[in-house]
């Protein structure tokens, strides 16, 4: 397992430091390096990333600039000459902080927080039932017991958990044939829902998650079929 990382660094001597870093490192693959905050935004529309080695004190545009810019930003071990940042860089949630000029037993150290923290963040055990899905040019892994229902929007559709709404590009119908028929009812043109997360229903809706969904009136019998063998 590799994680696949990117560089953005102002410094061209800084990114051949950090990138050798990366390139020797068994768990890192570089994907790409950007000099400027702009080309690394750009980049990440078109990469799959699960890291990024940020430099912090960039012209125009910083590394803290960056990652307000970022909706969903990837893990981050930023880089700065300035040690008063530390405290700041935790405000962004980042994976750690490293102190130029880069040691390596300190790269190692904060590498490793980055591979357990990816392998926390992917787990899934394995009796739960889960699929891959692709969102934002990204490939996502979804445990089927964590959708409450799925929702047609158009081209797309948008699966809703707990934790966030997935849309991506699929039809209803096709992604129907993904899911395990005793667990999912289509129980609306525009909506699959989980039957173990219906809370109560009627001859017009299901109840899920304290949301009113629709439900279609050739569906109420085979809902409650559904639900009996739940």
């Amino acid at each position: 397992m590799k994680l696949k990382s990117i560089i953005v660094d102002d410094s061209s001597m800084q990114r051949m430091a950090v990138a050798k870093l990366v390139n020797n490192h068994p768990h890192l693959a570089l994907v790409a390096e950007y000099s400027n905050a702009i080309e690394a935004k750009n980049g990440l529309k078109n990469h799959d990333i699960d890291l990024i080695f940020l430099d912090v004190e960039m012209p125009i545009i910083s590394g803290f600039d960056l990652l307000e810019a970022l909706e969903n930003p990837p893990q981050v071990i930023l880089i700065t000459g300035k040690p008063d940042y530390a405290l700041k860089a935790f405000d962004y949630d980042v994976t750690d902080y490293l102190h130029k000029p880069i040691t390596l037993a300190r790269f190692e150290s904060s590498v490793k927080r980055a591979v357990a923290k990816y392998e926390q963040m992917n787990r899934v055990d394995e009796d739960e039932e889960h699929i891959f899905v692709k969102s934002n040019l990204k490939k996502r892994k979804v445990i089927l017991n964590d959708i409450k229902w799925i929702e047609a929007l158009g081209d797309y559709i948008k699966l809703v958990t707990d934790e966030a709404n997935i849309v991506i590009l699929s039809t209803m119908k096709a992604f129907e044939k993904q899911l395990p028929a005793e667990k999912f009812l289509r129980i609306h043109k525009s909506y699959i829902v989980n039957l173990e997360k219906i809370e109560k229903f009627n001859s017009k809706n299901v109840e899920v998650g304290g949301r009113q969904i629709p439900l279609s009136r050739n569906k109420k019998t085979e809902l409650a079929e559904a639900l009996a063998n739940v």
